[in-house]
């Protein structure tokens, strides 16, 4: 069961309904480019087929995780001081360095990079490693160059 934040949700639950109202535009399109005749030289028809399959394949697999998720509850996160679950802003050392990063552990990768710190999905090696982790443990990353090493300094949020 994947597991996610409510912000992650509802962008999951924004995406489905702006795809879902995206139907009737792409019916639109297909019937437009049909009307224009031969179908198997009209590359509009065509590209229009194509953006409604894949639409509409993203479509059954949005359904498919909202119905298999599961929204962490903010507030129980926060009561488990010092252990790190999803929603948690980490700054965590590789072990053998002085390299202090910090990382956010999250149940859906926002696509939006940010300055402040490195997302990591709750799947990720670093997300398994880092989920129910606390303060002071150093955990093992199966990277794909070689296993690595982290100490846990603090949780920021």
């Amino acid at each position: 069961m994947e597991m996610v934040t409510k912000a992650e949700k509802e962008q999951l639950e924004a995406r489905l309904a702006a795809l879902i109202a995206n139907r009737g535009v792409i019916s639109v399109r297909i019937a437009e480019a049909r009307a224009l005749g031969d179908l198997k030289e009209n590359g509009d028809y065509h590209a229009a087929r194509e953006q409604q399959g894949l639409e509409e394949a993203e479509i059954r697999r949005l359904e498919d995780r909202l119905r298999n998720l599961s929204v962490v509850d903010e507030k129980m996160s926060k009561a488990l001081e010092n252990v790190v679950f999803i929603g948690c802003t980490v700054r965590i050392r590789e072990q053998g360095t002085d390299d202090v990063d910090l990382y956010r552990l999250v149940g859906e990768a926002s696509g939006s990079p940010s300055a402040d710190y490195i997302e990591v999905t709750a799947t990720s090696p670093m997300g398994e490693a880092l989920l129910k982790a606390r303060v002071g443990d150093v955990v093992r990353v199966n990277a794909p160059r070689g296993p690595k090493k982290f100490e846990i300094m603090e949780i920021v949020t």
